[in-house]
Order: structure tokens, then sequence, then C-alpha cells
């Protein structure tokens, strides 16, 4: 098990922290009856950081992954999309899995990631030092769910982001599947809240905590800095602290496939906030990538990288 890189004297802008897992996909027909299948990456955290490699910026994902050839197929993808990974491979902990069973109206997912190597990330996994100069660290709320260990390092991630003088960004991407509705509901708001800039989904903060409109998400979650809410085909909304809410709306689009588009907002947003953009130009940002998510099957574009990195 080797440990993540050390920090440089050039730090990335970006720092992104959570589970990747190997995607298969059956072709042709559902789980139980396909013959072949296809592979490829899920990963929330991941999917950001080929977001903001794909926008010219230096992105890093973070994670643990097993010393299998799942973790060494994920890693060259990600590689192959501009990212740097830190990253420790774990010789008894496999890479997590997950398969997508396709339905005539909607998509089954089903998840093999319990005891994964990146379920085993803990306090520390980063080292404070690393993060000196990094201007953004994101996360998400799956993180959290993998494990008290994962919960417990994203505790310590914020401090140790906060020391360092980077922003936490944190979008609540809650799954339901990973833990109890209460523990969910408490802890996704304590971290929402305490974020720099967070995303959430207007129908996710209804589930989750009953609010049903983007003013009472930015009433339950009253101290985070900047709060962006995504209403799906409606648009979004950013409340950035006691100023009025900015709202732009979603453009139309034919959507093929949902999944993969919260974290090309969020990619999206963060881009053009490393860029100095105003709050409108930052949430058209997000609707832009995510629009070139949503009218496409898989989780990330194809490899036409739109930049050279910039920071």
């Amino acid at each position: 098990m080797s440990t993540p890189v050390p920090a440089s004297s050039s730090a990335p802008a970006i720092v992104c922290v959570g589970e990747s897992m190997a995607l298969i996909t059956p072709t042709g027909a559902g789980l139980a009856e396909a013959d072949t299948a296809t592979i490829t990456h899920a990963g929330a955290e991941a999917n950001v950081a080929v977001g903001l490699a794909a926008a010219g910026h230096r992105a890093v994902w973070a994670s643990r992954l097993g010393a299998d050839p799942l973790g060494a197929r994920l890693s060259a993808e990600l590689e192959r999309r501009g990212v740097e990974l830190w990253v420790e491979r774990d010789a008894e902990s496999p890479t997590g899995v997950m398969f997508k069973d396709p339905g005539i109206e909607s998509s089954s997912v089903f998840y093999y990631r319990r005891g994964s190597a990146a379920s085993r990330m803990e306090p520390g996994f980063l080292r404070p030092e690393q993060l000196d100069g990094v201007r953004i660290v994101h996360t998400t709320g799956i993180t959290p769910a993998l494990s008290p260990s994962c919960l417990a390092m994203v505790d310590r991630l914020y401090d140790d982001a906060r020391a360092a003088g980077a922003t936490v960004s944190f979008d609540v991407n809650d799954r339901r599947a990973l833990w109890g509705a209460e523990e969910a509901a408490a802890t996704l708001a304590r971290l929402a809240d305490a974020a720099d800039i967070a995303f959430v989904g207007r129908d996710e903060a209804e589930r989750i905590w009953g609010t049903a409109t983007p003013a009472e998400i930015r009433a339950f979650l009253p101290h985070c800095a900047l709060l962006v809410v995504k209403d799906g085909d409606i648009g979004a909304t950013a409340f950035d602290g006691d100023a009025d809410p900015v709202f732009v709306p979603a453009p139309v689009v034919e959507v093929v496939e949902p999944v993969g588009a919260g974290d090309a907002f969020a990619s999206g947003f963060l881009a053009a906030t490393l860029d100095g953009a105003d709050l409108s130009d930052r949430l058209s940002a997000g609707h832009a990538a995510a629009e070139r998510v949503l009218t496409i099957a898989a989780d990330l574009p194809p490899l036409v990288p739109l930049g050279g990195p910039r920071s």
C-alpha cells in the first residue's frame, strides 16, 4: 500500500475526495437476460474532477482502490481524462462495483461496495500539508455514508482544508441505500450547513428534510456561505450570504439519461468559480455542463478536452 502523492510547490486547483467504482452495464437486455456488458467508471467526486480537468483546471481525485484489475482500469481512465491521482492501492480490500439494470422507463442500480478499499479511508488519509495552496476541496454525502471511518475522515478534511485556506465544497448526493434515513438526514444537514459551497437538489432536500422550496432549504441551512439548490429542468437558485437569491433557468434538453448530471453541474459551477465568474454565470456554466451529460447514456462525456491546464 502506497501513500497519496505529497504536496508540491505547485498545488492543484481542486482536490475531490470519494469513492470510484467499476460500472457494469448489460447490453441489449437487463441483467437477468443479457449475455454481454460494458465496463465503465462511476463515482461522483471523480466525475467532478473529470469536469474540472476538461475545463482546463488542474484537478486531483483522492481515494483508495483495490490492488486489482478494476482499480487499474479506473486509474487509467481518469488519467486519460487529465485527472491527477492521489490514490492508495489496497491489497486486501477490493475496488467497489456497481451494476446498472436498464429498464423500459428507468434503470435500477445494485452496489457491491461494502468493505471496499475506499470505505477504509480514515482521518489523516490526506495530510494537511498536501492541501497547502489548494483552492477548493470537494466531497459529497456519499463518502461519509461508506463507513464510520469515512465520516470521521470527512470531518477532519473540513478542518484541514480550512486550515490550509481552501474552500470546502459539498454536494449532498444522498444515497439512501447506504445508511438509515435518520442518520443520513442529520449528517447531511450538518455537513451541508458547515460547507463554504453546498449543492443540493430541491427534490432531494424535500425527501431528506421535508423542505419543499429553495427558500425553505435556505432557512434550514442558514450557515452555508453559498448554497446552490438545483431543481431539475426548472433551474437552479444560489443563495450567497444575505444577498438576494440568484435564479437561472435550466435549458431545454432532450434527456437521454439523467445519471451524472448533478456531478456535471457541480463541475461546471466550480470551474466557473475558479475562473472568477459572477454568480449568474457560474449557474449557467453548471447548466451547460449538465446538459452535455444529459444528452448521452454515460456518466462522462467523450474524451474531448475543452482546453489545457490553467491552474
